[in-house]
């Protein structure tokens, strides 16, 4: 009979060790009540409670998203857009705080989606639905700080917002679409201009160099043939001496007499001496040579 009683002890007390077994993942942090006072703080690992007076909450640290529910909000241009946002947030792991997020709210995941609508529509209220559109970083930071200031003592934190859609009605949005393929077409014609008259102008640049370089050519050219007359008169003046000077006079008489000039020549002429020095005499000075042609009336 002992021994059955010590059996019977000692099975209890195994059933009370295994019912107040509990284990912590590193992932979640543990609330240990004690007949519904807060008693302890329990870390990641393995953990003892007295069943049935005491109780263990886990509570999950993780980065977690919320979704704030679709919904239709009025914007300042008085268009109706519907909205959707996401929050990330997350218990901080300290125990104040995991206690905050326990004991200070109700349910945090609720109280986060309908804070984040109430907010957004306070926010998009005050723009046209073109700049909230633009404006979506400065949407997502103003969220996030108003969450951040009204969360503060739920032992939480957000760690970023992001807006999913604002869509407008249909109507609107198929004229936005017409609105933004005129502009691009727009674009688009101005583009060909700008490409064209590009061109045009790239055309008048070469016309303008080629015609700069055809006027070029033809300095050089024309400065070459005189420094060829230069170097050639020099080259008379240096080397064609005696016999060959006398030749030139005699071609520049030629030239005259052969238009049946009449001329004068005077006693002292250099035309003299030039016959005389080709026909190897000395030549005698004659007398002056008047034309005695009669003039015809």
């Amino acid at each position: 009979m002992p021994y059955v009683i010590i059996v019977i002890v000692v099975v209890v007390v195994l059933v009370l060790l295994a019912l107040g077994v509990r284990v912590v993942r590193p992932t979640h942090r543990g609330l240990v009540e004690r007949l519904g006072k807060y008693n302890r703080y329990a870390n990641p690992g393995f953990h003892l409670i007295v069943p049935f007076i005491e109780r263990m909450f886990k509570v999950d640290i993780r980065e977690m998203l919320v979704e704030a529910q679709p919904q239709m909000i009025i914007t300042n241009d008085n268009l109706n857009a519907r909205v959707d946002a996401q929050v990330y947030l997350k218990v901080k792991a300290d125990e104040m705080n995991v206690k905050a997020s326990q004991y200070n709210v109700t349910n945090y995941e609720n109280q986060i989606v309908n804070l984040a609508r109430t907010t957004l529509r306070n926010i998009i209220g005050t723009l046209t639905l073109k700049s909230a559109n633009s404006e979506r970083g400065k949407i997502n930071s103003e969220l996030r700080s108003t969450l951040l200031s009204e969360t503060a003592n739920w032992g939480i934190e957000i760690l970023r917002t992001e807006l999913k859609e604002i869509d407008p009605p249909e109507d609107v949005q198929e004229t936005m679409n017409k609105v933004v393929k005129a502009e691009n077409e727009k674009v688009a014609a101005v583009d060909f201009a700008t490409a064209t008259e590009t061109q045009a102008d790239g055309q008048r640049r070469a016309e303008i160099k080629k015609a700069e370089g055809t006027k070029q050519a033809r300095i050089l050219a024309a400065e070459g043939e005189a420094q060829a007359i230069r170097l050639v008169n020099e080259a008379a003046d240096q080397y064609f001496v005696g016999n060959a000077q006398v030749l030139r006079k005699l071609e520049a008489l030629e030239r005259s007499l052969a238009q049946n000039a009449k001329v004068v020549v005077p006693a002292n002429s250099e035309l003299i001496n030039v016959i005389g020095d080709l026909a190897g005499v000395v030549p005698v000075a004659p007398k002056p040579v008047v034309n005695t042609t009669p003039v015809r009336r």
